[in-house]
């Protein structure tokens, strides 16, 4: 059973979450404040952690921060916090989806077996380590252990990147548009989130370093590529 830990200062919110999610078989725990969150990160990490900006002891965007440094947790912010910059800052700091208040509690459940079901399909592919080349530049994906690499350099991914990465790279050589992006990597398509699409590219090409915007190619008006050369299995 997964273990999925609830934030939040409100407790109607919070006590309709834990309804829905335990009414769709997740075992869960609720928190009030973030000092009692912390308290059982430190004991047990959760399978997913749903997380309000809002508290009276603290905001989520910096303890979302602080975790990232020691969890790699899947992360759903729940708030009231709707402005488009907040969404964005949202996944820049490696949530995996944002929503925001009033939700309906039957979607955000919809959306936290989505974000497993794609969790679970990626972590289940065999064999699937790839090679590229670009330049002198070698870059190695590899499904299985979730490890991405560069000319041998270990690169740490979020979760949302880790899709959209292995998804362009899926994909080499063709343009992707952003509708593509979010339709696939991302739970739900909605328009305002073309801009965090852009915000998820940007960071895996920040990571990748001075050649990410050529491993990462735009289209102006359209999309990404991934121009990486396959190098073939041998064997």
């Amino acid at each position: 059973m997964k273990l999925v830990y609830v934030a939040d200062g409100c407790s109607d919110d919070r006590e309709a979450m834990k309804q829905y999610l335990e009414l769709s078989g997740f075992e869960v725990q609720t928190f009030e404040e973030l000092h009692g969150l912390q308290m059982a990160l430190n004991k047990q990490a959760p399978d997913l952690l749903i997380l309000e900006v809002h508290h009276s002891d603290g905001d989520g965007f910096t303890f979302l921060k602080k975790m990232k440094q020691s969890h790699t947790l899947p992360v759903i912010f729940v708030t009231g916090r709707s402005a488009e910059s907040d969404r964005i800052f949202g996944f820049e700091l490696g949530a995996d989806d944002y929503v925001c208040k009033p939700f309906s509690a039957k979607e955000l459940t919809l959306r936290v077996k989505a974000l497993f079901t794609r969790i679970e399909l990626s972590s289940s592919k065999k064999d699937s380590a790839t090679n590229w080349t670009l330049g002198s530049s070698s870059l190695r994906l590899d499904e299985e252990s979730h490890i991405f690499s560069l000319d041998g350099e270990a690169i740490s991914l979020t979760t949302m990147e880790w899709r959209i990465m292995s998804y362009l790279v899926a994909n080499a050589g063709i343009l992707i548009t952003r509708s593509q992006i979010l339709e696939h990597c991302f739970d739900y398509s909605f328009e305002s989130y073309d801009r965090s699409v852009d915000t998820h590219i940007k960071n895996i090409r920040k990571k990748i370093g001075p050649m990410g915007s050529e491993w990462i190619e735009t289209v102006r008006g359209y999309g990404y590529r991934f121009s990486g050369q396959s190098v073939p299995h041998h064997g």
